[in-house]
């Protein structure tokens, strides 16, 4: 009976964040959550980086969607949002960072990146190759 219990509250304690917050609160006025889910398109999580607030799973992401919710129902516009998160999280947050020498490396380095590895995947080629002869097989 005890291990039936202990079993019954490990599956429970599994099965708990699921049963925590359903996701971030929808504004009742739908232009304010049409612009908040506009916003959010336009935010990078932190934590995935590749996806925007609007498509992450993320509990960041969550957080930051209801800080954007909060601020639209505080009067704040997008600009003013938009300043208060590059302020505090940098121009990394920004789907798309402005072009300036902070964020040449957000712009330029996956081009360098790309760059070297042809450079060093033609090095290793052409290293692998074995030297040209006169072609008789004989040195």
């Amino acid at each position: 009976m005890r291990r039936a219990a202990f079993v019954l509250l490990f599956l429970i304690g599994l099965a708990s964040p699921a049963f925590a917050a359903t996701g971030p609160e929808h504004l009742a006025d739908p232009a304010q959550e049409a612009r908040a889910v506009t916003l959010q398109k336009q935010f990078r999580c932190l934590v995935c980086q590749g996806e925007s607030l609007d498509e992450s799973n993320a509990p960041l992401a969550d957080d930051l969607r209801r800080l954007i919710r909060a601020r639209i129902e505080a009067g704040d516009t997008d600009d003013q949002i938009e300043r208060y998160l590059v302020a505090r999280y940098g121009d990394f947050i920004l789907m798309k960072p402005p072009l300036k020498p902070d964020t040449y490396v957000l712009w330029f380095g996956p081009m360098l990146v790309l760059f070297l590895g042809v450079v060093v995947a033609a090095w290793v080629i052409r290293r692998s190759r074995p030297p040209a002869g006169d072609g008789t097989g004989t040195t």
